[in-house]
C-alpha cells in the first residue's frame, strides 16, 4: 500500500513500526457544538483507512481524543475556550455541553457508518499526564515559564515549521485570522503548554499544577493521549488538512522533545469540504449537520457515498444539486443490485479478478473514487448474481455503504407493494397512484409535474404528508 505522507510531500510504501501491527490516532471532535459535515469528511475518510487496513490483514489499534478543555477559538492560543463558549451560549456548565455534543458525535458516526475507535479518551481525563511532560520538557530545557503560563521554546528545535517550506521571519504575527501577538513568548511560534488563572479568571475547569491553577492548552493533549495508549512510536496520524498548522506541527515538536527520537512516521490530512462561498466553518453561522441532511429526505450513506466519489486529497464541492446528483446515483445503484440473483456458486477466478481492482485502487493512496468504480465495474463482470453479491459484500466490509442491506430492502418494499390488495374505492386507487406518479416525477427531478399532482389532489381535498419513510395523505 502507498500512503501520501504530509511530512516528507511524496507518497510513499506504507511499512508500520512493528510488523503486522498499526497504531493509529485521529484528532476528535472539540466538543462545543454539532460537527459539521465537512467536519465529518474528515473522519469518513479516516475511517476508510482503519477499516482498509483491517481488510489488509493488519492489527490496528485506533485512538481518539476527545477535547473537552482547553482548545481556544484562534488556534494559536488566543481567543476565548471554546469549552466555555459553548457553555455561556446554552447557559449550561462544560461538562454538561462536553457530554451532550459528545453523545451527538457519535450518533453521527453512526449514522455515517465510522467505526467508533478502540479508545477515546477525553482531555480531562489526563491531566496527569499532560503535568508530567510539561514537567519533563522544562527539565529538558524545551519550556519555560512566563506570566504565569508554561510555553514551549520552538527555538530549541532544529527544525519546527515540518509541514511548511517557509522559514521563521516569513510568519508575521497577524498573518492567520484572529492571531493577537503575546508579550510573554520568547519567540512568536511558542506555543503554550498549560495556562495559569493570568489568562482569564473564569476559566470553569482549572486543575492544580506545579505552576499555579489552571488548564492544558490543546495541543499537548494529543501527544499525550497518543503516548499514553499507543506508545513512544506512532504509525499514523489523521485529521483536517487545517490541523497541520500549527496543531500537528507542534505536536511534533513537543513529543520529539519529550521522546528523543522520531514520534510519528505518517501523517494523513484530509482536504477541506467547502461550499459555494468558501470553506465550511462554525465560525460562520449556520452549518450543514448529518440531521439536517436527513431532515431533507437524505439518506446518511448518500452523502458517505458523495465523500467516496472524491479523492481525500482533493477539496469536495458542496451544492444541494450535487448531493441529489449523488442520490440518484446511489439509487440506481442500490436498484441494480436488488436485481442480483443469490442463488448459484462463487466463480473463485472472477472473485480473485475483481478483487485485486478494488485492492489496487485502495493500494494507490485510498482512491475511492476507483474503488467505487470498482463496485460498478463487478456489476457489469458476465458472472452470476452470487459472484456480484459475495464481491459486494466483501468490498463494502472496507465501503460501508450497506450495498446488499440497501438492495434486500428495496425488494422487501416492492414485495410489500405487490402483496397489498388493491382498494376498491376508485378514489382510494387514484390517490395511491397519483401519490406513485409524483414519486417517480420527484426522483427524475420533474418537480412541476410533482407540484401539480400535489396542487390537483389538494383541490379534491386531500393533503399529502411527506416523510422519511413515504408520502402519505390525509382526507379533508
Amino acid at each position: 500500500m502507498y500512503l501520501y505522507n504530509s511530512l516528507t510531500k511524496t507518497k510513499d510504501e506504507f511499512v508500520p513500526h512493528e510488523p503486522g501491527k498499526v497504531s493509529m490516532y485521529t484528532c476528535g471532535p472539540t466538543v462545543y457544538h454539532f460537527a459539521h459535515i465537512g467536519n465529518l469528511r474528515t473522519y469518513i475518510m479516516e475511517d476508510i483507512l482503519d477499516r482498509y487496513l483491517r481488510y489488509s490483514g493488519y492489527d490496528v489499534t485506533r485512538v481518539m481524543n476527545i477535547t473537552d478543555v482547553g482548545h481556544l477559538t484562534s488556534d494559536a492560543d488566543t481567543g476565548e475556550d471554546k469549552m466555555l463558549k459553548g457553555a455561556k451560549r446554552e447557559k449550561k456548565t462544560v461538562m454538561e455541553i462536553a457530554q451532550f455534543y459528545t453523545d451527538k458525535f457519535f450518533e453521527d458516526c453512526n449514522a455515517l457508518n465510522i467505526r467508533r475507535p478502540e479508545v477515546v479518551e477525553p482531555a480531562t481525563g489526563c491531566i496527569d499526564e499532560f503535568i508530567r511532560v510539561i514537567e519533563s520538557l522544562i527539565e529538558k530545557g524545551y519550556a519555560y515559564e512566563a506570566g504565569g503560563n508554561i510555553y514551549f521554546d520552538t527555538s530549541k528545535l532544529e527544525q519546527y515549521y515540518v509541514f511548511h517550506n517557509f522559514e521563521e521571519e516569513d510568519l508575521a504575527v497577524g498573518v492567520r485570522e484572529g492571531v493577537e501577538e503575546d508579550g510573554n513568548k520568547r519567540n512568536k511560534a511558542d506555543f503554550v503548554l498549560w495556562f495559569t488563572k493570568s489568562k482569564f479568571d473564569d476559566q470553569e475547569l482549572k486543575w492544580n499544577s506545579p505552576w499555579g491553577v489552571g488548564y492544558p492548552g490543546w495541543h499537548i493533549e494529543c501527544s499525550c493521549i497518543s503516548m499514553k495508549h499507543l506508545g513512544g512510536h506512532l504509525d499514523i496520524h489523521c485529521g483536517g488538512i487545517d490541523n497541520a498548522f500549527p496543531h500537528h506541527t507542534n505536536e511534533i515538536a513537543q513529543s520529539e522533545a519529550y521522546l528523543g527520537h522520531k514520534w510519528c512516521n505518517w501523517w494523513v490530512h484530509v482536504l477541506h469540504l467547502n461550499t459555494n462561498s468558501g470553506k465550511m466553518s462554525k465560525s460562520k453561522g449556520e452549518f450543514l449537520t448529518v440531521s439536517l441532511l436527513m431532515d431533507k429526505g437524505y439518506d446518511p450513506m448518500v452523502y458517505r457515498f458523495f465523500c467516496l466519489q472524491s479523492h481525500y486529497r482533493k477539496s469536495l464541492v458542496f451544492s444541494w444539486e450535487n448531493m441529489d446528483n449523488a442520490k440518484v446515483a446511489f439509487n440506481k445503484l442500490i436498484a441494480r443490485i436488488a436485481t442480483l440473483e443469490k442463488d448459484g456458486e462463487v466463480d473463485g477466478a472472477v472473485f480473485a479478478e475483481q478483487k485485486a481492482s478494488f485492492v489496487k485502487a485502495l493500494d494507490n493512496d485510498l482512491n475511492t473514487s476507483l474503488a467505487v468504480t470498482a463496485v460498478y465495474d463487478v456489476l457489469k463482470a458476465k458472472t452470476n448474481g452470487a459472484t456480484k453479491r459475495a464481491l459486494l459484500a466483501d468490498f463494502d466490509t472496507v465501503l460501508c455503504l450497506d450495498l446488499l442491506a440497501h438492495a434486500d430492502a428495496l425488494n422487501a418494499e416492492k414485495n410489500a407493494e405487490a402483496e397489498k390488495p388493491a382498494s376498491d374505492d376508485p378514489f382510494i386507487r387514484e390517490i395511491e397512484e397519483l401519490i406513485e406518479a409524483r414519486k417517480t416525477a420527484k426522483k427524475e427531478k420533474n418537480y412541476a409535474e410533482a407540484d401539480r399532482i400535489r396542487a390537483y389532489l389538494a383541490d379534491k381535498g386531500v393533503t399529502l404528508v411527506d416523510t422519511k419513510e413515504g408520502t402519505t395523505y390525509k382526507l379533508d
